[in-house]
């Protein structure tokens, strides 16, 4: 299935990187957990960096009550959600096309306040799009730390991938110059657990933690 395509999603330029499929989508946003959005407040734009769980076409954002981004979107007012993941950095033989294999996401839609009952199971999503399965290892939020926590319900109306691979694109009489080019591949890591200096002896690193050290390695 594809979202919609109109002048709000469509990719304009290179048009060929431009993905609208699901699939793809999902793709991406499922390999990262840190977003931007994008709002206006008082008729200053702001972006700003959040995590984020997703489950379908929703994505579940959370904050502070009184934070600026949560009072704004949850009126429901129009908000673009952006992620992005930098694969190499692309050396071309002119400064002109040097540029990045990247992925990335632009997501448009509005966001509601989910219910009391919706905000576990939400917050349970933000927690496994960071480290799968932690949730279920640790003291799970109380009464008052839930009342202080707003969840927002982001649904994708539209949205639209793009995607870049391969090495430069150089003008044809520069490949005859005698400067180098090439792909610098790029990848996070994860580094072994470090113990918090508080941490009571006798206690195993839990799998969770493992798991999501070893998927680096």
């Amino acid at each position: 299935m594809k979202y919609p395509i109109n002048e709000r999603n469509k990719v304009k330029r290179v048009p060929k990187r431009g993905h609208y499929d699901k699939e793809t989508v999902y793709e991406i946003l499922d390999a990262g957990n840190i977003c931007h959005i994008s709002f206006i407040h008082n008729e200053q734009p702001f972006i700003i960096p959040t995590l984020y769980g997703r489950h379908q076409d929703k994505i579940y954002l959370h904050g502070a009550a009184s934070s600026r981004m949560i009072e704004n979107i949850q009126q429901g007012f129009p908000v673009s959600l952006a992620v992005t993941h930098v694969d190499s950095i692309v050396l071309a033989r002119s400064a002109f096309h040097h540029s990045m294999n990247y992925r990335s996401v632009v997501a448009y839609g509005s966001a509601r306040v989910i219910s009391e009952e919706e905000k576990l199971r939400a917050l349970k999503a933000i927690s496994d799009q960071v480290i799968e399965d932690r949730w279920e290892e640790t003291r799970l939020p109380n009464a008052k730390e839930l009342k202080a926590t707003t969840v927002l319900e982001f649904e994708i109306e539209q949205a639209s991938a793009k995607i870049r691979t391969g090495g430069p694109s150089d003008d044809k009489p520069d490949y005859d110059l005698d400067i180098w080019a090439g792909v610098i591949p790029l990848k996070n890591i994860a580094e072994e657990a470090i113990d918090d200096d508080l941490l009571r002896k006798g206690i195993p690193r839990p799998k969770s933690v493992q798991s999501y050290v070893n998927t680096f390695k």
